[in-house]
């Protein structure tokens, strides 16, 4: 397991349990600003001390082995894996150079070492100033907190509402300081999985190209290359996925924080003041407790806990409550009290505090007590502007919308990444999904463009009062994705579909036979079968939950659809002949030393993003539902599903033995543009330098109406 997912709805009740979660993040972090350090030192060494230019070498091949990435969540795709154990292959690429080191190594300050040490200072840099801000806020508002439970219930009422508005104040910067450190926390840790590694890879790059007689090492070396910056692209794409569903919950959370509160029916949660007696004339103390009250056996744990001592955990008492009421102010000069009566000590009361009023009605109506306290059941379902359902006229619809894509515009540019705009489409898809109009063509009518038409199409899906692929199904379909092996997922993702209701599976059969199709044209649309997996993998299923763990499998459901994309005839060819037994055994990434078969059959796929002119309408027309899965195009071919081939030679050297491959990298890496002539002879590999943002791709133009 690694590190645990941050919810956003754990800063409100700020548990302890929740305290060791962050720390866990910080030690990660702090050991990748130290990895990074390390690294930045050892790179300096090679430029400037060129007599021990070996021992440095060995230095950092040993620095690369020994260092892995964490992760959050309880699985990693098979690009993370392979991000993952790529800095031990480098480590080999690296030992095995050393035996060529009569060539110097040059221009790795541009490509390796400005970045490590941008992202170091920027993201790492950041983190650490938010995490001072959000130590700074907690001691402010538990500093106020006390003042404000402190104060006397004798006070004018004035001064009281303006200590309650005070402390709400400094409550709600404390809050938004957490949500926005821990969203900050969570972005860094996947962040650097490729801001790390890219840099990497440009850096051997380099080098090859200055070590002619590592003619043969840097041809096995170019194969892993280009499938790993396939990997990057494609945790890159749906980096952005994620953090766009992240950042759409923090939002949400921000409107409205009482309605995230972690509820359960089970327990409940939360710190009160526990008034501890002591014998004459030292009268009584409060001391700040983390309770949780167990409803069915009416059991109250009380752990104490400070957030100022620098977490400190002290001793959990448990007792049995047998009732609850409310404790007026003429009987004890502080608010928000209740007096607890204890079955296992008989007549002995425990006096508490909670935090405000409505922690007061919350505790409560939590144990029973007198006050009864209603709360609103909060909905997972996203608001739907359309009333989409899956009947005969949302059939006809999809079978109609296919159809017109694929007479009219199968080899658009960036088909389903272009979106239309949203008036259009939600007067097209009311327009359609009205029996009175089912009889119109979209494939002849001039009407509606094609990106209406896809745009719809997606809407419509996203519409429905449950996903394509159902809730029921949806962690029985994420499970192979997670762990299987790529024949066994097949397997078992075709068994799944199987047990999908029939009027389900006939849509989802129409939708992924069409997204084969538009696949199998990607060398003019540009749209991939990883592409459309980002695109796609929201759209046809999704979690009923709206947590941070559920949207960090977001990757996981475009794998799924990756697959169904891929394996689409035999998926809903046939049915299953038996039940899947899914294989545990984890993928690795293919090694040099003993040239994987994996590696030598997989097909060989040309890192090469290309300029895409997307349209895009101003933000107050367009809907955010049609333009979440709108990332950048860039990403290269899924080996989601794939196996090895009978073959063991790429399909581009099967023809010749010159292969060209267009890098387009980031400007902040100052990476050029990499041609590398693998001739018969042993050659080196030529660098053509790129002016910076050269090869990027153009900024969204808005569209004309």
């Amino acid at each position: 397991m690694g590190l645990h997912p941050l919810e956003f709805s754990e800063s409100y009740l700020d548990s302890p349990a929740f305290r060791e979660k962050i720390k866990a993040h910080e030690a990660e972090l702090d050991k990748t600003g130290r990895f990074i350090k390390e690294l930045y030192k050892d790179g300096k060494n090679l430029i400037n001390a060129t007599k021990q230019l070996s021992l440095a070498q060995k230095k950092f091949a040993q620095c690369l082995g020994e260092f892995k990435f964490e992760y959050i969540g309880d699985a990693k795709t098979d690009d993370e894996k392979c991000i993952d154990e790529s800095l031990q292959e480098f480590s080999s690429f690296l030992r095995n150079l050393e035996d060529q080191r009569d060539l110097m190594m040059r221009n790795i300050t541009e490509t390796l070492m400005k970045p490590l040490e941008q992202f170091r200072k920027e993201h790492l840099g950041s983190a650490k100033t938010a995490r001072k801000t959000y130590e700074k806020e907690t001691e402010k508002y538990y500093s106020s907190l006390e003042k404000l439970l402190n104060m006397s219930a004798k006070k004018k009422e004035p001064q009281l509402q303006e200590a309650d508005m005070s402390v709400q104040v400094t409550r709600q910067q404390f809050q938004e300081s957490s949500l926005e450190y821990v969203c900050k926390l969570q972005e860094i840790q996947e962040r650097k999985k490729f801001e790390c590694v890219e840099p990497m890879l440009a850096f051997f790059q380099t080098v090859f190209t200055f070590y002619h007689q590592g003619y043969e090492l840097a041809k096995d070396f170019d194969h892993y290359k280009k499938a790993l910056q396939i990997n990057i692209q494609n945790t890159r794409s749906r980096f952005e996925g994620t953090r766009s569903e992240v950042f759409e919950l923090l939002n949400r959370i921000k409107e409205s924080p009482q309605e995230y509160r972690q509820t359960s029916p089970i327990s409940s949660e939360g710190y009160l003041y526990v008034q501890e007696k002591r014998p004459p004339p030292f009268g009584s103390s409060w001391v700040k407790r983390y309770c949780t009250f167990v409803k069915e056996q009416k059991i109250l744990h009380m752990k104490t806990f400070d957030q100022r001592s620098g977490g400190k955990l002290g001793e959990t008492e448990s007792v049995t409550i047998k009732s609850c009421v409310r404790k007026t102010t003429d009987t004890l000069d502080r608010r928000f009290c209740l007096d607890i009566e204890i079955t296992d000590r008989p007549s002995t009361v425990l006096t508490v505090q909670a935090l405000s009023e409505d922690d007061h009605r919350f505790w409560m109506h939590a144990m029973g007590g007198k006050e009864s306290m209603q709360y609103l059941n909060r909905t997972h379902s996203r608001e739907r502007g359309i009333d989409a359902q899956l009947d005969d006229e949302g059939i006809s619809f999809v079978k109609n919308s296919i159809n017109a894509i694929e007479t009219r515009g199968i080899n658009d540019q960036g088909l389903y990444r272009v979106v239309g705009v949203s008036s259009k489409v939600q007067k097209l898809l009311k327009l359609m999904i009205d029996e009175k109009s089912s009889e119109i063509d979209l494939a002849t009518s001039e009407d509606w463009d094609v990106k209406t038409i896809t745009s719809a199409l997606k809407l419509y899906l996203r519409s429905l009062p449950e996903p394509l692929m159902t809730y029921k199904l949806y962690k029985e379909f994420i499970v192979p994705a997670k762990s299987a092996t790529p024949e066994s997922r097949v397997q078992a993702i075709h068994c799944l579909v199987h047990k999908m209701p029939e009027r389900n599976r006939l849509v989802l059969s129409l939708v992924t036979k069409h997204l084969a199709n538009v696949a199998a044209n990607s060398k003019q649309n540009l749209m991939t079968v990883a592409n459309l997996g980002v695109v796609f993998g929201p759209t046809l299923m999704r979690p009923q939950e709206e947590t941070v763990a559920a949207i960090m499998d977001l990757k996981f459901q475009n794998i799924v659809v990756e697959i169904l994309i891929e394996q689409h005839e035999k998926i809903f060819g046939h049915a299953p002949s038996s039940s899947p037994s899914l294989e545990t055994s984890h993928l690795f990434a293919p090694t040099r030393q003993s040239k994987r078969l994996s590696r030598q059959n997989r097909p060989l796929a040309v890192y090469n993003p290309q300029v895409l002119d997307v349209q895009t309408v101003s933000p107050s027309s367009e809907s955010p539902a049609l333009v979440n899965d709108e990332t950048s195009v860039g990403s290269s071919e899924s080996v989601s599903s794939q196996s090895s081939n009978a073959s063991g030679t790429p399909p581009e050297k099967s023809k010749n033995h010159h292969t060209t491959i267009s890098t387009s990298l980031p400007e902040s890496t100052g990476i050029c543009t990499a041609t590398a002539s693998w001739m018969n002879s042993a050659s080196p590999a030529s660098i053509t330098p790129v002016k910076p943002g050269s090869a990027g791709t153009e900024k969204n133009k808005p569209e004309e109406k």
